[in-house]
């Protein structure tokens, strides 16, 4: 099987349908056909359960197009490595990063390190944390910021940023005029937060916070970024807890307010494959850190 097999492949699994696969690859559909039977024929399995209207993939199927995707994106990407050194370029960095890195340093850090590396292309890419270390250890991005550590082997990194939570309330909540707030005062309200599935360190974070204020949270809601979580209180669904550097945004109808005693703070971690040699990665490291350097002397 080819690479020019294994993408008529990921089109018609992407389709399911010979027709609008065919269409898609400027081809006619005989030798797509042809060309699927071909690779099946090869791995000695259906990859495709097929009826008179469309086509669904087998279990095989399922399994070949995760692979194929992989494999497909890793050719596209050394293709664009290699016309990036062909016009002077010196290479490229992938940075993965959650919403809220934008009020953490993001585009100062993305200034610094286009002005010290202009010939390292840089690619950025909005994923949540899970996804972060999920593309790491794919070799699908070489650098991320995480919400929490990580405990991956295979990976390092460091702590950037470290702040503590507060209450994020609407505006006509009876805690919304209050200047540090005790957060069983909320027990009774419905709670909006970062999706488990998204960030299972700063979900279990938040319940923990909650519990060690003699509550167990009444989670109504769960979403996937952090902006998500103060639009969703903005519009009276619920409180939450969020880290103290999203009362940088505008907002209008939502407060902020302090939570009263000591309790886990929101952390922000820099990662990237503890193997990795590629050219800029250090240079990231470098500038990752000296931003974590200015914000900590705040």
């Amino acid at each position: 099987m080819d690479l020019r097999q294994l993408r008529y492949f990921a089109t018609l699994a992407e389709e399911k349908h010979f027709g609008r696969a065919a269409k898609r690859l400027g081809m006619s559909q005989p030798p797509l056909s042809l060309a699927i039977r071909q690779i099946e024929a090869e791995l000695q399995t259906p990859l495709f359960s097929r009826n008179s209207r469309n086509v669904d993939l087998t279990r095989a199927g399922a399994a070949l197009q995760r692979e194929a995707r992989l494999l497909l994106r890793q050719f596209d990407e050394a293709k664009a490595l290699v016309k990036a050194v062909a016009e002077g370029k010196e290479g490229r960095l992938r940075v993965g990063f959650g919403g809220s890195m934008l009020y953490r340093g993001m585009p100062q850090i993305v200034d610094l390190f286009r002005k010290h590396n202009p010939g390292i292309e840089l690619l950025l890419t909005e994923l949540n944390s899970v996804e972060q270390i999920a593309a790491i250890k794919r070799d699908e991005i070489d650098f991320g910021f995480v919400l929490g550590a990580t405990t991956a082997a295979e990976l390092k990194g460091f702590r950037f940023h470290s702040e503590p939570f507060v209450a994020c309330v609407p505006w006509h909540h009876p805690a919304a005029k209050a200047r540090t707030l005790k957060l069983d005062k909320l027990k009774n309200d419905e709670f909006v937060l970062f999706s488990r599935s998204a960030s299972p360190h700063y979900f279990e974070s938040i319940i923990s916070i909650c519990v060690a204020h003699g509550f167990m949270p009444n989670v109504k809601h769960e979403v996937r970024h952090w902006t998500s979580v103060v639009s969703f209180v903005e519009s009276g669904m619920g409180v939450s807890l969020v880290p103290r550097t999203l009362n940088t945004r505008h907002v209008t109808k939502a407060k902020f307010v302090e939570i009263s005693g000591r309790h886990e703070p929101s952390e922000t971690w820099c990662v990237w494959k503890d193997t990795d040699q590629r050219p800029g990665l250090k240079a990231m490291i470098d500038v990752a850190r000296e931003q974590a350097r200015k914000m900590a002397g705040r």
